[in-house]
C-alpha cells in the first residue's frame, strides 16, 4: 500500500462536525481539496487507470479520507479496493461510506462490532435545480416544498435529495437492492434546526425492512454551502429473521 511518507503527508483532516451525523464509535475524516493522485498505491490507481483526471482526483480524494479515517482504529497500510459492483471493499471488520461533491470528500468508517451499515452524503445547496425535482420528490415532499417560502426550497429539496442518497449507501451493501428515489419518503423531524433531524421511510417493501426499523432515522448539518447526511444501523438495531415487521424479502449509486 503506501508508504509512511504518502500516509505523513495526507493532508485528510478529522471532521468533529460531520462525526456529528452519527452514533458514537465512527471516524469521519475530510478533504477539501482535489485528491492528490500520487498519494494512491499502485493497486488503487489501477481502478481508476482509464478514467478522466477529475474522477481521478475524486477517487483519491475518496482514498485519502477513508485512510485518514481508519487510521483512527489503527488500521494503515490497507489497498481500498474497487468491487464489481463499484463499492469500497473495506478491511475485515471495518465498514464505511464515501461521498464527494465539488469543494468536498468525506468518509465515515466504523468496525462491524458497532454498526451494522452506515450510509453518508454531501451535496451543494442549489445543485438540485427545480427541474429535477419531480424525479426526486413524492407527492408529500412535493407538497412540503410547496408550503414552504421560496427562499427555503432549494435547502429544502437538497437535503431530501442527499438524506436519499445517505440511505442507499447505508441499506446497499446489506441488500444489494437497487432503489428508485420515489421508494422513499423523507420527514424532517423540525425543519428549520441545524443541525437536525430526519426521518426515512420506504414507500414499498424494500428488502432493507428485514434488517432495521423502518422509518429509520437520519441526522442533517447545513455547513457553509453544503448539506450533509448521516444514516447509520447500530448493530444492536439489527431485526432477527422473522421478526415482527420485517419484509418477507443490498438515488444515485455509490462511486467509490
Amino acid at each position: 500500500m503506501s508508504t509512511s511518507s504518502q500516509f505523513e503527508r495526507n493532508p485528510a483532516a478529522l471532521s468533529a462536525g460531520l462525526t456529528g451525523l452519527f452514533p458514537a464509535g465512527v471516524a469521519v475524516a475530510e478533504l477539501r481539496d482535489p485528491g492528490d493522485p500520487g498519494l494512491l498505491s499502485a493497486a488503487e490507481r489501477y481502478h481508476v487507470r482509464q478514467a478522466v483526471r477529475k474522477r481521478v482526483q475524486e477517487f483519491a480524494a475518496g482514498r485519502l479520507c477513508a485512510r485518514r479515517a481508519l487510521a483512527e482504529f489503527r488500521v494503515e497500510n490497507f489497498d481500498l479496493h474497487v468491487a464489481v459492483d463499484r463499492q469500497p471493499l473495506w478491511p475485515d471488520g471495518m465498514l464505511g461510506s464515501i461521498t464527494h461533491t465539488a469543494g468536498l470528500c468525506a468518509a465515515v468508517v466504523a468496525p462491524r462490532r458497532t454498526l451494522a451499515a452506515v450510509g453518508m452524503d454531501s451535496e451543494i445547496v442549489g445543485h438540485v435545480t427545480a427541474d429535477i425535482w419531480p424525479a426526486i420528490c413524492g407527492p408529500q415532499e412535493a407538497d412540503w416544498l410547496r408550503s414552504l417560502p421560496a427562499s427555503e426550497r432549494a435547502a429544502a429539496v437538497t437535503l431530501i435529495f442527499s438524506a436519499k442518497e445517505a440511505f442507499y449507501k447505508c441499506q446497499y451493501p446489506v441488500t444489494g437492492e437497487w432503489l428508485d428515489f420515489h421508494d422513499l419518503v423523507v420527514e424532517p423531524a423540525a425543519w428549520g434546526r441545524n443541525p437536525g433531524e430526519l426521518s426515512i421511510r420506504a414507500t414499498r417493501p424494500i428488502a432493507f425492512a428485514a434488517h432495521a426499523r423502518m422509518p429509520m432515522p437520519g441526522r442533517y448539518r447545513y455547513h457553509e454551502e453544503f448539506v450533509s447526511v448521516g444514516v447509520a444501523l447500530p448493530r444492536g438495531c439489527t431485526l432477527p429473521a422473522g421478526a415482527p415487521g420485517a419484509a418477507s424479502t443490498p438515488c444515485r449509486r455509490e462511486t467509490p
